[in-house]
């Protein structure tokens, strides 16, 4: 469910239920954002097998979506991932509805990708990834101290594109990429870790 692709190494528990407990909860001002778990398969069911959220991710990612594809890739392929330390995910929540999943936004340690997220279409318009996105980004600089964030984007993607760009983050690549939806042209943007803390103060 995000744009990057499986890879990783031997982490210290392979069972997914180990992988939620180890990296913390994150709040912004109108979000929490909660590690993943199992149980928010059927929520993910609901929300994410949809064209306009699936044509710009990887083409992993099948299409048409199977019944249980969310708890198929949350058990045998997210969270045993997070528990290698290379991938960290948080469902997306509203404060003021915080038992109801709408998107998730994802970090993860690969090359040239290092972002992604999806949001429910009906809560899209309002900033919520934006602020999401400030948040786990503080994360990869402030705590896992990662110097650079990279973040691939298809060209069609605009919406995508004007968080980065709202972010400070550069373009630095151009070029074709296979996506869920086809080859499109690509970018590749980026923001190290001193432009960010820059940015902040």
């Amino acid at each position: 469910m995000s744009t990057s692709s499986p890879a990783g190494r031997s982490g210290r528990c392979s069972r997914a239920e180990d992988a939620v407990a180890t990296y913390p909860p994150l709040e912004t001002a109108r979000l929490i954002l909660r590690p993943i778990e199992l149980a928010d398969a059927p929520a993910m069911q609901r929300l994410f097998p949809r064209w306009e959220i699936v044509q710009y991710l990887d083409t992993w990612v099948p299409w048409p979506y199977p019944d249980d594809g969310a708890e198929r890739y949350l058990r045998d392929f997210l969270l045993p991932t997070i528990a290698k330390e290379r991938w960290w995910s948080w469902s997306i929540r509203l404060k003021t509805a915080p038992e109801q999943l709408i998107g998730v936004i994802d970090l993860f340690d690969w090359t040239d990708d290092n972002r992604a997220f999806w949001l429910d279409p009906a809560y899209q318009g309002r900033g919520l990834i934006s602020e999401a996105a400030d948040a786990v980004t503080d994360y990869w600089f402030d705590v896992l101290k990662r110097p650079v964030l990279r973040a691939p984007k298809a060209v069609a993607n605009a919406a995508s594109i004007r968080i980065s760009e709202k972010q400070g983050m550069r373009l630095i690549r151009t070029g074709d990429k296979e996506y869920r939806g086809g080859m499109m042209p690509s970018q590749l943007w980026e923001i190290t870790r001193e432009e960010w803390q820059a940015r902040k103060r």
